[in-house]
């Protein structure tokens, strides 16, 4: 839909000054027309561990039926990371890589993790890497519960299970600081550092007023945080949040301490439209958000530098138990890419692909799992791109 515009104030105004008009579409939360002269959208797709190549292949099956029904061009280009590189070559993401990735527009992962090494290595090797690398301050993170779809939540539908977070993804307690003193001692103290700035916050705020005025629905914004007891970090992100706010006279705000917006998330998802929060507890509430929309089958999200270069990828790991048997649910990697596509401008074709899978969990699925689903991984694929050609 159309967002509603204003006159940019001064400081909107002065952040704007040198960017593209796609970037400027995209910071304040809106779609840039495919520019002209742009021959193809550039894509780099890494399929990564596990399951990963299996639900990637269907996400870019789905990517070129809908290409092929809405006139899109775009080019692709597979990189090789993932836990099978870093055994044989120790390698996580080399510098030539990320220089070769500043060059694409988007980045299409499907999942990294590997049995056999280390928790932890290739998650911030490989994923952490990319996005402190490219700046993806922002994990966007849609919970819709699709028709057909079991939900946990007792006489709750679709019709109550829509809304979106927006998570800070760059600083607070996961930015890394702290130290320990008297290690290994019965005096140890661990110290983990929750690391807040104003331009981190204010940027991360201003993207979810100006994605729930562009998302257009009932145009509410609720900050999730923790006043009472954090009182140093959340007091900045109280005050830089209402501060903002003064430039959105159309967007209706609230505040919910976050286990408040656990238990409401629960019991009545339909109060939320858009909410924003730090970086912890938007990992936390978004695991949560997966379960109710209906597992992490069907649970996408992106990882956006609206300026830059943005990463999308279905939420659940590599699932390696499942790994070459073709039974893996491929919808949230499908659903990526239709998240990958509004971000790139294509809203049309975004909107198309969602209907498509919106009709195969509807009309189709048994269930969401693995296995379970009445049809292969390739099937499901199949199925969406079917409708594709069906529907539209």
């Amino acid at each position: 839909m159309q967002s509603e515009r204003s006159e940019r104030s001064p400081e909107q105004a002065k952040r704007a000054e040198g960017r593209s008009p796609e970037q400027a579409k995209r910071a304040e939360g809106r779609s840039p027309e495919r520019p002209k002269g742009v021959e193809a959208y550039k894509i780099a797709v890494i399929p990564g561990d596990g399951t990963g190549p299996e639900v990637m292949k269907e996400g870019l099956k789905c990517l070129k039926a809908v290409s092929d029904k809405c006139g899109f061009k775009y080019e692709t280009a597979e990189y090789d990371l993932g836990g099978e590189r870093y055994m044989k070559t120790k390698e996580l993401v080399p510098d030539s890589v990320l220089k070769e990735l500043a060059g694409f527009d988007a980045i299409y992962l499907g999942a990294i993790g590997h049995p056999d090494v280390k928790p932890g290595i290739l998650e911030q090797g490989i994923l952490l890497k990319l996005r402190f690398h490219f700046d993806q301050y922002i994990n966007l993170r849609p919970v819709k519960l699709y028709p057909g779809v079991w939900t946990p939540l007792k006489d709750k539908g679709p019709e109550h299970i829509d809304f979106v977070v927006v998570r800070e993804n760059t600083e607070g307690l996961y930015k890394g600081l702290g130290e320990f003193k008297n290690k290994g001692t019965k005096d140890e103290i661990a110290i983990q550092i929750s690391h807040n700035t104003r331009k981190g916050v204010e940027r991360c705020v201003r993207f979810a007023f100006e994605y729930t005025r562009k998302r257009n629905k009932r145009k509410n914004l609720t900050l999730c945080g923790k006043t009472n007891v954090l009182t140093y970090a959340w007091d900045l992100w109280d005050r830089t949040f209402n501060e903002v706010a003064k430039e959105y006279n159309d967007v209706k705000t609230d505040y919910a301490h976050v286990d408040a917006t656990c238990m409401w998330m629960v019991k009545n998802p339909e109060w939320f439209d858009v909410i924003v929060t730090d970086n912890m507890f938007g990992d936390i509430i978004t695991d949560l958000g997966a379960m109710i929309q209906g597992g992490m089958g069907i649970a996408a999200g992106g990882n956006i530098n609206p300026e830059g270069i943005s990463m999308f990828e279905p939420i659940g790991g590599s699932a390696p138990k499942y790994t070459g048997k073709n039974v893996i649910n491929p919808l949230a990697a499908i659903c990526a890419g239709g998240m990958m596509l509004e971000y790139l401008g294509e809203e049309k074709a975004a909107n198309m692909l969602e209907k498509s899978v919106m009709k195969v969990t509807g009309e189709k699925l048994k269930s969401l799992s693995a296995g379970k689903m009445g049809y292969s991984t390739s099937e499901v694929g199949d199925l969406v791109c079917s409708r594709l050609n069906l529907e539209h």
